[in-house]
């Protein structure tokens, strides 16, 4: 799905089907250009990895995060998965439940490193991600989440929003799939809608990257899952065991999430989120929206987990 030059599709197998991702091409990356050949010193098997998760929603796959991470593949071997039932990854016909994707996400960090890693997430694969380092913490160095929801968080559920309730029915789920989802208008009203503040900021190619991934067969799974709220849990119940250092970016125009929720939740485990910053003028995505300010805050937080790593 709109890989960006200079990086390569690899996949693995999990428990529920084959993952692809995507990472930075070893002779751009990798080699120093008067040691043609030779491994530099920042070869990819002494660089310190990153990895982007997606959230999800209509036509979601890695490229949410495509305008964030070549920035870093200099310094980092970069990761950026397509989930099961995304993107080019496998689509296993079934009713995605939370388990699946904490169990594929540990299953994907397993597969790929060697040590602790620095992940990436956003929204409610984001507040899985927490659960899966509370699970596996050994597999987690450091956290950086973009509005990090469970969807039900302190009662306020999503699952009861008249949308969530109509696509519960059948066959009309498949219809509004086909109808709101798998045309370039019905992609794009879901972005302006779900994930933009600012409508100006969507143009053509994440209209046809999006629509590109919704389009995949068996596609509409796992986005329906989502839909209705399978996958919503209340991470309330989770922040206070939380133990790895964890930086959250809040947009305030968030939809179903507001950044109140995003401060309660932070303020639950204040040991482990170091920072909660929350951004004005935008929405779910800031990744997308603004990606140039999302690149210098994960600097930010980057160098601020090493210095607290080791003080000078």
């Amino acid at each position: 799905m709109f890989i960006p030059i200079g990086f390569e599709q690899h996949s693995v197998v999990t428990s529920l089907g084959t993952m692809v991702y995507y990472s930075g091409a070893e002779e751009l990356w990798r080699r120093s250009p008067e040691n043609e050949g030779e491994p530099s010193s920042k070869d990819s098997v002494s660089l310190p990895s990153l990895v982007f998760l997606h959230g999800f929603g209509g036509g979601s796959s890695a490229y949410e995060w495509s305008k964030v991470y070549p920035a870093f593949a200099a310094d980092y071997r970069i990761l950026a998965p397509d989930l099961i039932g995304w993107g080019r990854s496998d689509h296993p016909e079934r009713n995605y439940q939370v388990d699946d994707y904490i169990q594929t996400i540990i299953e994907f960090l397993e597969k790929t490193g060697d040590r602790p890693t620095t992940v990436i997430a956003s929204s409610l694969t984001a507040a899985i991600t927490i659960r899966a380092a509370i699970a596996r913490p050994e597999l987690f160095k450091s956290l950086i989440l973009t509005t990090p929801a469970g969807l039900s968080d302190f009662g306020e559920d999503y699952r009861n929003n008249f949308f969530a309730q109509i696509v519960k029915t059948p066959i009309l789920d498949r219809f509004f799939y086909n109808v709101g989802i798998t045309n370039p208008s019905g992609i794009r009203r879901f972005l302006e809608i779900r994930q933009f503040a600012n409508p100006s900021r969507i143009y053509e190619e994440i209209v046809a990257a999006y629509l590109e991934s919704a389009k995949q067969p068996n596609g509409e799974y796992a986005a329906l899952s989502f839909v209705r709220g399978d996958l919503c849990f209340d991470l309330s119940l989770y922040m206070p065991d939380l133990t790895i250092p964890t930086a959250i970016i809040w947009g305030r125009q968030s939809q179903f999430t507001s950044p109140e929720i995003g401060q309660r939740l932070a303020k639950l485990n204040p040991t482990a989120v170091k920072v909660f910053q929350q951004l004005d003028d935008v929405g779910l995505t800031p990744q997308l929206e603004l990606p140039g300010l999302t690149i210098g805050l994960i600097r930010k937080f980057l160098k601020l987990f090493s210095a607290a790593e080791n003080p000078a």
